[in-house]
């Protein structure tokens, strides 16, 4: 017998059926960090006077970026065909990123970005499922979230936030081989960083939601909100990650030379 669905939810039973919401803000948060990138190209390798492009609100911007990515990539976690196929696609595109970027050398080489990020968070993921310890749930993503939190800032030393922060025995950062975990070792520098702690957590978050909906029903809102535009760039997320800077950079060049 079919699950019943009630009035305002719907079982993702159907082969095909696709949840529009997260298409739609995946293409926002893709088209919100090309306009970062283009704005961080601006002001630190054209050195034009963007001062409005600085902290606190440089970081809340860049956060709200790269969180989404995280916990949209989660919660689709639950969806995927193959998460061990996809995890190995992302790593692959990751370490293409990081030759490249030490080759052309135009800025930091992105060691361990966010690309980085998504794969090996959804090879853990598809680790853990493959063994069934798998979160579920409202209860478990909050649990989750607030780990993330309390581990956001493990890369300074430090783990814990405000009267909580305790920090952390300088022994984790005195090798270079647990960079890719979130304890950077000496001389350890990147573009982009985005270890495996604590963004594992915040993507566990979002596939604990992501079971919960695909077992429980997802409500019939998810697949209201639709924009083709913006769920064409959604789905087409890591080519654009990839090929969207070096025309920003040529981009810069060109308004550089009219300056």
């Amino acid at each position: 017998m079919p699950a019943q669905k009630g009035p305002s939810t719907k079982h993702l039973t159907e082969s095909g059926t696709r949840v529009h919401i997260f298409d739609v803000a995946r293409g926002f948060s893709v088209i919100s960090m090309v306009l970062f990138h283009f704005c961080y190209d601006l002001r630190y390798l054209a050195n034009l006077p963007i001062a409005w492009f600085a902290p606190p609100f440089q970081d809340i911007w860049r956060c709200s970026i790269s969180w989404a990515f995280v916990f949209i990539a989660g919660c689709m976690f639950a969806w995927s065909r193959n998460n061990l196929k996809r995890s190995l696609r992302y790593l692959a595109v990751a370490a293409l990123v990081f030759i490249v970027t030490t080759l052309v050398a135009v800025d930091t080489p992105i060691n361990f970005g966010i690309i980085y990020c998504m794969g090996s968070c959804t090879l853990v993921a598809w680790l853990l499922d493959t063994m069934h310890i798998r979160p579920t749930g409202p209860a478990a993503a909050i649990v989750l979230g607030f780990s993330f939190l309390m581990l956001l800032h493990i890369s300074k030393r430090v783990i814990g936030l405000g009267p909580l922060a305790t920090p952390l025995p300088d022994a984790l950062y005195a090798t270079p081989y647990l960079s890719w975990l979130g304890f950077p070792g000496p001389g350890f520098a990147s573009g982009d960083y985005y270890p495996l702690l604590p963004y594992l957590l915040l993507y566990l978050a979002g596939s604990a939601m992501g079971r919960y909906w695909k077992q429980t029903g997802i409500p019939q809102a998810f697949y209201d909100i639709t924009n083709p535009f913006l769920e064409s760039i959604g789905q087409h997320a890591l080519p654009i990650y990839v090929l969207h800077q070096p025309v920003l950079l040529l981009l810069t060049m060109a308004i550089v030379s009219l300056t």
